[in-house]
């Protein structure tokens, strides 16, 4: 069976919060089993770091948490990804409206804001962690684990609502 559903995370240059939101979501969808139905990616809205692994401190933040972010390549957003993700989340507002000027009008509802999918923490923007210290990445992890949480949460509805019973 081919994926059923994927989800495409998105910040600036793909080596920090996309790929933390793509790592632990994926271990989360592979937790239920569903790493043959869910496919998880991750972009930039820049091509800063392009065929870059995530930033060192993402990975040993994220590595401390159990989240392996090391097979993980920076990439830029595809106009192809537009059609090709069911569900595509920006980690700022700025990274929302840099998706939505460059999408389709036809794939525009599949862009959303990541931490509208969050439950415990009421930001709404997943901070860049680049220039801070640790504590920001940690952050960042806090956020992006409820936000991944909420995630899969939906992409079970969907994939439930797809499924005939």
């Amino acid at each position: 069976m081919g994926q059923a559903y994927s989800v495409l995370m998105v910040c600036t240059g793909n080596i920090c919060r996309s790929p933390t939101a793509d790592g632990v979501l994926r271990q989360l969808v592979a937790a239920q089993g569903l790493q043959d139905v869910v496919e998880v990616d991750s972009a930039g809205t820049y091509d800063y770091h392009v065929g870059e692994a995530p930033d060192r401190r993402a990975q040993q933040h994220a590595r401390k948490r159990g989240y392996d972010l090391s097979n993980l390549r920076a990439r830029q957003v595809a106009g192809s990804d537009f059609s090709r993700f069911d569900l595509i989340l920006a980690m700022d507002k700025g990274h929302f409206a840099a998706l939505r000027q460059r999408c389709p009008a036809e794939f525009q509802s599949k862009i959303q804001l990541f931490l509208d999918y969050a439950a415990a923490f009421q930001e709404d923007e997943v901070p860049d962690p680049y220039y801070g210290g640790a504590e920001g990445f940690e952050h960042v992890l806090d956020l992006v684990e409820d936000g991944c949480r909420g995630v899969l949460a939906h992409v079970q509805h969907q994939l439930a609502a797809r499924t005939p019973s």
